[in-house]
């Protein structure tokens, strides 16, 4: 994969990559950290992605990594008004503090989903998890959410 086509492919994930960030760290400068070292990571690294049709699932995994190394050093408390101020404009304030209160176990994978539209299988090989798993925690998120927003 050469420097064009390989910078070309991270542009077309850019959103996809935010969001999936955002669902772990929500904070932007820790975004936008998490999505720089992906792709220094990434450009090092390509000659291991061994298919490229699988770049996407491959780059989201190195996301994910690189999103737990940031809370890992930062341990930082996110603030109610960090929750609530910079979410996407198609959720109101109260889906997403119900997000914010799923566990990232369970978050991770429908924001995966339903608003990226990743599969389950993309979703299982980013995350290292079975097919199964992907199902039963999109399951319990759905019925978490639905629980929590009728209360």
């Amino acid at each position: 994969m050469d420097r064009e086509e390989f910078q070309n492919r991270v542009i077309e994930l850019t959103d996809r990559m935010y969001r999936i960030s955002w669902s772990i760290l929500r904070n932007n400068e820790d975004c936008r950290d998490a999505m720089q070292e992906t792709a220094l990571k990434a450009w090092k690294k390509r000659h291991s992605l061994r298919e490229e049709g699988y770049f996407a699932t491959w780059l989201t995994r190195i996301l994910i990594n690189e999103c737990r190394n940031i809370q890992r050093r930062r341990r930082m408390i996110v603030s109610f008004s960090e929750i609530c101020g910079s979410q996407s404009n198609s959720f109101d304030p109260i889906v997403s503090m119900a997000l914010k209160a799923l566990d990232e176990k369970l978050r991770l994978p429908l924001v995966m989903h339903a608003i990226e539209g990743m599969s389950y299988d993309e979703i299982s090989k980013a995350l290292r998890i079975s097919k199964a798993s992907v199902t039963g925690r999109i399951q319990r998120a759905r019925e978490k959410l639905r629980k929590d927003l009728e209360a």
